[in-house]
């Protein structure tokens, strides 16, 4: 059976330039990069290429990336760093952040809001974006963070994060600005010199852009005080302490590379072609098939689709047995039986929300991928809608 993978927001397969890079530090280059013989500062010097790499993929600088073990922790690193102290010296603090987060970030602003933080969230309008207005509105004179993700995990929409930190940053330069990364990058160019100059703080994760599960890294911008998640040595200038991910380190600096090299070649408009391929193909073959979010601003590689009289999960497994590989919503909420919280922001019922499906395509994906797709999903649809009359 051809399998056809359609979930590449949830994970990618690490490339085989990435592999071939990894592979001296399991068992040649092993030493201790914090050791000051050979071997260590050979493994030294190969994590300071990688973080060169990464901050070229940023537009930052090499004192600036901080390696982590995913987003998920570059998140909390971001949220805890900034907010902690606030606590500690029981100071009144505010978070504003948005109610399409990925949960590393929401649950993180839960935590905090339960121990005295105040939070704003703010909602989506129907397309997925968070409106600048409503950021003006929530800003308060003892807002310290506000906490924006760059692009969204199950619709692929862009928010306009640049805008929204210019106008934190006008209400008071002192008020930190953080976002969640990891579904833009390697997919859209980022420049935090440039239109992200005025955010602080930025998470991006290694597998969701061809290297392994357990590596990130939190860009933080000269300045920034971050108060530490770990405790023990002083790795990542003070900033996380633990013995470093050496081949996963290694990993994200290739893929960095890798990053780069694509997105400044027509690759990235091919993948959007695919996928607007695959979109247009089901909305025409599919009757009573909608696009949630918006179709202007979103990653090139992402579609969610409702198809209504349907349940998304009995379509899963039923595509799955087909070969095909596609998601409901966040990977970590795989078995979640709620409905997706970013599809109810936006304002869908929660039995719309459970009739839409999340493709997402990779960089690998084919065009003959795609055409056999499209004859196995509408006929999967169909027997699903005749089963439930």
């Amino acid at each position: 059976m051809q399998r056809i993978y359609l979930d590449a927001n949830a994970t990618t397969p690490v490339l085989p330039e990435i592999v071939d890079a990894m592979r001296p530090f399991w068992s040649e280059s092993f030493g201790n990069p914090s050791s000051a013989h050979h071997s260590g500062q050979r493994t030294r010097a190969a994590v300071e290429d990688a973080r060169t790499s990464v901050a070229r993929l940023l537009n930052g600088t090499p004192r600036e990336v901080v390696f982590t073990s995913g987003g998920t922790e570059s998140d909390n690193l971001a949220l805890f760093g900034i907010l902690q102290p606030y606590l500690d010296r029981r100071e009144p603090a505010h978070l504003i952040t948005s109610q399409i987060e990925h949960h590393a970030v929401l649950y993180a602003a839960h935590f905090l809001q339960a121990r005295g933080i105040e939070v704003t969230y703010l909602a989506p309008n129907a397309d997925g974006v968070i409106d600048p207005s409503a950021l003006e509105a929530a800003l308060r004179p003892h807002t310290k963070l506000v906490s924006i993700m760059l692009a969204n995990n199950e619709t692929g929409v862009i928010q306009p994060v640049g805008k929204l930190a210019r106008i934190a940053k006008a209400f008071s330069p002192s008020i930190l600005v953080h976002t969640d990364a990891v579904q833009a990058a390697a997919k859209l160019p980022i420049d935090v010199s440039g239109e992200l100059k005025n955010v602080d703080l930025l998470a991006i994760s290694g597998h969701k852009m061809y290297a392994p599960q357990g590596t990130g890294i939190l860009f933080v911008r000269k300045g920034v005080q971050l108060t530490p998640l770990f405790h023990g040595g002083p790795h990542e200038r003070q900033r996380r302490a633990g013995t470093e991910n050496v081949p996963g380190i290694v990993a994200l600096g290739c893929a960095s590379e890798l990053a780069l090299r694509w997105l400044s070649s027509e690759a990235p408009d091919d993948l959007r072609a695919l996928t607007i391929r695959l979109e247009d193909g089901l909305s025409t073959a599919v009757p009573d098939t909608h696009i949630n979010g918006s179709t202007l601003h979103r990653t090139p590689n992402t579609t969610n689709l409702r198809f209504d009289g349907v349940d998304a999960e009995s379509l899963l497994i039923a595509l799955d047995m087909q070969g095909i590989s596609a998601s409901f919503g966040a990977a970590c909420q795989s078995g979640a039986t709620e409905p997706s919280h970013v599809l109810l922001a936006m304002g869908l019922t929660p039995t719309a929300a459970r009739s839409s499906l999340r493709l997402s395509l990779s960089r690998l994906t084919t065009a003959a991928e795609i055409d056999h797709a499209l004859a196995i999903i509408p006929a999967a649809v169909a027997r699903l809608r005749s089963a439930s009359l």
